[in-house]
């Protein structure tokens, strides 16, 4: 039995285009302490797993690579992604590499976790629990009314209930009550005990994601194959189903990324530059004034401007699908 810190990179971070593209997406962004959150991911789970596995995609895969080759790892091992075909699938390629012993650490590449003692004891307690049989996921003490995250019902380590991204109100409720935690996307489980579960709710999904993998060429899976594979994310397909589940209340401090309101309040901890009405510059030494705005940002490439107010960094993600349609190389 050993321990593999699954990782998983397929995301591409349309909501923070244009520093975000296909061919870059966040994960692999040098932007954070001038390294990339791929690399903090490696580096922070490097006490608790004896080995890397990486599923990536085809167009990424390289770039993960690239940071693995930074950060002196080798002799990890990746499963190569024809097409995304979303979390519940992706596991499944990483548990049936593993041994059905093998503890699964899963974390997504795109997260920003200070790991200090909280992590520490958090991760530890949700290995302790994988190794009795339990589907272990992480809830976050909410820290204000957030719409943009799934939410866990629990009573100490027993899970009652998954919830959708609330509407503000639900939101501010379920932070009052204080049995509401954000629902991570971090996971940790024996290998075996997942695929069983897999089996049992979800065998269309097992059954295709276990063709696709024995039929992969050095690693690569393969597209028509692939395609069999229904798309369904871990949480439908098994966490919100077995009853082998529990979660590690975790008070660590988390962030997904996944807007620019979150690179925002992290650029500014690090003393990047604001003027006095909360304005923020990315990407240019180019003296910017903003008359008349406040909270917003400038984003800029060396193909694209992007000019929003903070609040609206969730429509990033229309810009990006729009702009996929209309004008592909922008988003490549």
């Amino acid at each position: 039995m050993k321990t593999i810190n699954v990782i998983l990179s397929g995301g591409v971070g349309s909501r923070l285009w244009p520093l975000s593209r296909k061919s870059q997406p966040k994960q692999y962004l040098p932007i954070f302490e001038g390294e990339t959150l791929f690399q903090h991911t490696i580096s922070r789970n490097k006490a608790f797993c004896e080995q890397v596995m990486v599923v990536g995609n085809c167009d990424n895969y390289k770039l993960s690579r690239k940071d693995l080759a930074n950060s002196n790892i080798s002799g990890y091992m990746e499963v190569i992604e024809a097409c995304p075909r979303n979390t519940a699938a992706a596991i499944a390629f990483a548990a049936i590499a593993a041994q059905p012993e093998d503890i699964l650490f899963v974390t997504p590449s795109d997260h920003l976790i200070k790991s200090g003692q909280k992590y520490q004891q958090a991760v530890a307690r949700a290995i302790e629990l994988a190794k009795e049989g339990a589907i272990v996921t992480f809830g976050l003490k909410p820290t204000r009314p957030e719409t943009g995250f799934g939410y866990i019902e629990a009573e100490g380590e027993k899970v009652k209930g998954f919830r959708e991204k609330p509407n503000l109100e639900t939101a501010e409720a379920f932070l009052k009550s204080g049995n509401f935690f954000w629902n991570s996307g971090m996971f940790c489980f024996k290998a075996g005990v997942y695929l069983e579960e897999l089996m049992t709710f979800e065998p269309e999904v097992y059954n295709a994601s276990k063709i696709a993998f024995e039929n992969a060429k050095e690693g690569k899976l393969d597209f028509d194959l692939s395609m069999k594979i229904p798309s369904i994310s871990v949480d439908y397909a098994v966490m919100e189903k077995t009853d082998k589940i529990k979660m590690v209340p975790s008070e660590f401090a988390w962030s997904d990324m996944g807007s620019f309101e979150s690179i925002y309040d992290h650029f500014k901890k690090q003393g990047h530059p604001v003027d006095a009405k909360g304005n923020m510059v990315i990407g240019t030494t180019l003296h910017t004034e903003f008359l008349g705005l406040k909270n917003t940002l400038l984003i800029q490439t060396p193909d694209a401007i992007l000019v929003l107010k903070k609040d609206n960094a969730q429509d990033v993600k229309k810009v990006y699908e729009r702009l996929e349609r209309e004008k592909p190389e922008l988003v490549g």
